[in-house]
């Protein structure tokens, strides 16, 4: 008797859901005040001619200009994130080894580390100091094409900064035959592809460049 009393009750109540599924929902009825029946004027940028007219978003480093090339770079090297150090030792938005840092006149990483202004300081230096030493492999190589890449100014820069001038040198001047890769497997020749095109002239080469 138990057992009919409660499986009578269960079916009752599950009867009793899906009726309630099925009721008739209550309407909401919304007050005249909230109701736009005709045109409101809205404030509106003077600068932009009509409402219709596209916002277009400027970003800083958008194009072949020299900020482009390092903001993009640094992205490559830490994400861009001034504060990066890898298993490697490799430090800052730029990736310095220390020895190099000290060649460039930086002798406290601590302070580099927490300095943005100072390593965007450096990064130009260091620029500067390989745009000198490869000089002359500019001038020669600069519009040709080896392994398939346009090589340019901007390209061989990038990879100076990833392999050093002295292993730049000796690819180009093997015709792509001399290669190089770092420990995470960047090379040479995906830095002069992916660098490519962008408008250094602002950065004056430098024989002495340091701090």
């Amino acid at each position: 008797m138990k057992k009919r009393v409660i499986k009578y009750s269960y079916f009752v109540a599950v009867l009793a859901l899906i009726s309630f599924g099925f009721s008739d929902k209550k309407s909401i009825k919304i007050h005249p005040s909230f109701i736009v029946t005709d045109p409101v004027e809205a404030d509106f940028p003077q600068h932009y001619a009509s409402a219709n007219q596209e916002f277009v978003l400027k970003i800083p480093f958008y194009g072949r200009s020299f900020n482009a090339f390092k903001e993009r770079l640094a992205f490559k090297e830490s994400g861009g994130r001034y504060h990066a150090v890898n298993s490697f030792g490799y430090m800052g938005k730029y990736q310095f080894g220390s020895s190099t840092l000290k060649m460039l006149g930086v002798h406290d990483t601590v302070t580099f580390l927490k300095t943005p202004v100072l390593q965007e300081i450096v990064f130009e230096k260091y620029i500067a100091r390989n745009k000198w030493i490869l000089r002359r492999d500019i001038a020669k190589y600069d519009g040709k094409i080896i392994n398939g890449d346009l090589v340019t100014e901007s390209g061989i820069l990038a990879a100076a900064h990833l392999a050093g001038a002295g292993n730049v040198k000796n690819y180009l001047r093997s015709n792509g035959q001399v290669r190089f890769s770092d420990a995470n497997g960047a090379s040479i020749q995906s830095y002069i592809r992916k660098f490519s095109g962008y408008n250094l002239s602002m950065i004056k080469e430098d024989q002495h460049a340091r701090l």
